[in-house]
């Protein structure tokens, strides 16, 4: 009945819009035009125009990293220097080797502490975890620079030294340590602004991302200066889709642009990249088909500026000649935004065997398939000349994708979907995880593949508090026993729509009831939960598990409000 409903409304706003259609349109295409233009914006601008800590500081930004005065490496490149980043750097270096000098001391009078993106929020105790969601959307939700309403550049924060990247919309952050934007997160939070009705702040969002591609030529991993080198899993196209189903397909069509820019970003290399052989995102295998890994664009790789830290020290104890390999890989991953798990590690005891350049993943060609099959359904949507030749060309690019990562990575002898080796085409089966279930949220599973991964995801993935994530428990936060809500709804939404609405339901109401005495407990909604055992908070990872939640909100509403996701 709701999905009924949703369609007659549907039906009824489209109605609504009538002859105003095509003006709409053409006004939401020139509105965005002109956001784009009062913002500052310009083609991929350098990164030399940015502040970039690891660069602008000197020897300061290495000496504070490793001094061990703050015990997460994120704090400090998100510090706002008070002075020009080259006064600071060259006061260091007059001061460093003065009597009595005090790094901790030096830090604090030239730098503005970051504060934890929800700041003094308090949970008030009498309320419901549906109640306590909502209060939350005003205090994770952050206004653009003022700046950006007057038609001035928004780049008041950077021209201040900060590493932040202004954007010309309101947006929301996930909560804790992550004080701006995120990319994949935000496609879950705006699930839950869906259930809550704030559509007009996924509309922002998703101008957002359009401004980021507009400007940067993707949509980083975050709006930091020090995530532009990476992306994340490209959900841009499912928040558009998200968006088109919440409102109507003409409101979509105003990131039709965005969404085919960003599609070249991934694909970028593939018309000139040999057989066997990979480019920046692209591999193309033996048999001549195209599929997709995860990258970082920055040369030389070096340690993560947020994590450099941990990076740095776990470099160390690999011979230099294979450092840069190691950073590559650990840049790699966190594009992936599985950072850290074994389904990444040559062996699950060591980080250092990283080899996620040399993996096809099977959620991120999941997502790249529905985003050409979303750029073909808008193309011939608008019906422009030129406009079928357009749609026909990318959904025959989504056929050949689907043909060559059914081929390559389902096992029809276990029943489900692996990574695979793209150097030897082997699947990665001694590995299995949660990854599984894209290929049937996104709807490249044919209904047999459907049944068989739904049926080992029960067997083995369903725990007392939901689906886990991997079955190997290395200490890495995403792996077992840890449950995490993005991988929740694209399991429980996928092994529904493969027929198994029994078990969508038992991993719902066990995930929900998780949800709930945590809540209740602590008074958080967390960003990870220990499926496996109820009383445990979880764990893992490089810092602590961080409270908020956005993605944990957006999944709970979602899943509360009966919401469905667009096919």
């Amino acid at each position: 009945m709701r999905q009924g409903r949703q369609r007659r409304q549907g039906r009824q706003r489209r109605q609504g819009h009538g002859a105003r259609a095509a003006l709409a349109l053409r006004a939401v295409l020139a509105a965005l035009t002109a956001l784009v233009v009062a913002t500052g914006c310009r083609p991929a601008p350098s990164a030399g125009s940015r502040y970039d800590p690891a660069r602008d500081l000197g020897p300061l930004f290495q000496d504070v990293q490793l001094s061990g005065i703050f015990a997460d490496s994120k704090t400090f490149v998100d510090a706002r220097p008070l002075l020009a980043p080259a006064d600071i750097a060259a006061r260091y270096a007059t001061a460093r080797g003065a009597p009595g000098f005090r790094l901790q001391a030096f830090v604090q009078q030239h730098f503005e502490l970051p504060r934890t993106a929800d700041g003094a929020f308090r949970t008030d105790t009498s309320q419901t975890m549906e109640q306590h969601i909502r209060a939350l959307w005003p205090t994770l939700t952050r206004a653009p620079p003022p700046d950006a309403a007057t038609g001035r550049s928004p780049r008041s924060e950077t021209e201040r030294g900060s590493s932040l990247i202004p954007l010309p919309q309101e947006y929301v952050v996930p909560g804790g340590r992550f004080r701006e934007i995120y990319y994949w997160d935000s496609y879950f939070t705006m699930l839950g602004l869906v259930a809550s009705g704030r559509t007009d702040l996924v509309r922002h969002m998703l101008d957002n991302f359009a401004y980021l591609i507009a400007t940067v030529g993707h949509i980083p991993n975050g709006n930091r200066t020090y995530y532009l080198s990476r992306s994340q899993p490209p959900f841009f196209a499912a928040m558009v889709g998200l968006y088109a189903t919440a409102t109507d397909t003409t409101q979509a069509l105003r990131y039709l642009d965005a969404l085919e820019a960003e599609h070249a970003f991934w694909m970028d290399g593939a018309e000139r990249v040999a057989s066997g052989e990979a480019y920046r995102r692209i591999v193309r295998l033996r048999d001549g088909s195209v599929l997709n890994r995860y990258w970082d664009d920055r040369a030389p790789p070096d340690p993560r500026p947020e994590s450099f830290r941990p990076d740095y020290l776990l470099g160390q104890t690999l011979p230099e000649a294979q450092r840069e390999a190691f950073y590559r890989n650990v840049r790699a991953t966190a594009e992936s935004g599985w950072d850290f798990s074994s389904r990444w590690m040559g062996d699950p005891k060591d980080l250092r065997t990283l080899e996620t350049t040399d993996l096809i993943p099977v959620d991120l060609n999941s997502l790249l398939y529905y985003a050409e099959r979303m750029i073909a359904a808008l193309r011939a949507f608008r019906g422009r000349p030129g406009d079928g030749e357009v749609a026909r060309r990318f959904l025959r690019g989504a056929a050949d994708r689907r043909r060559a990562l059914l081929t390559a990575a389902y096992d029809s002898a276990t029943g489900f979907f692996y990574d695979v080796r793209w150097r030897t085409g082997e699947r990665v089966t001694d590995r299995p995880t949660l990854a599984a279930a894209a290929p049937l949220y996104f709807g490249l599973a044919t209904p047999e593949q459907g049944r068989a991964v739904a049926a080992r995801l029960g067997r083995d993935f369903l725990k007392p508090g939901g689906f886990v994530t991997t079955l190997i428990a290395s200490g890495q936060q995403w792996d077992a026993p840890n449950g995490w809500p993005p991988l929740e709804w694209l399991a429980i939404e996928g092994v529904r729509r493969s027929g198994r609405a029994d078990l969508a339901d038992a991993a719902r109401d066990r995930w929900l009831a998780l949800n709930r005495r945590t809540y209740r407990s602590t008074g958080k909604m967390t960003e990870k939960y220990d499926v496996v055992d109820l009383n445990r908070r979880a764990g893992g990872g490089e810092y602590p598990t961080q409270d908020g939640f956005g993605w944990t909100n957006g999944v709970a509403l979602a899943l509360l409000e009966g919401l469905i996701p667009p096919d």
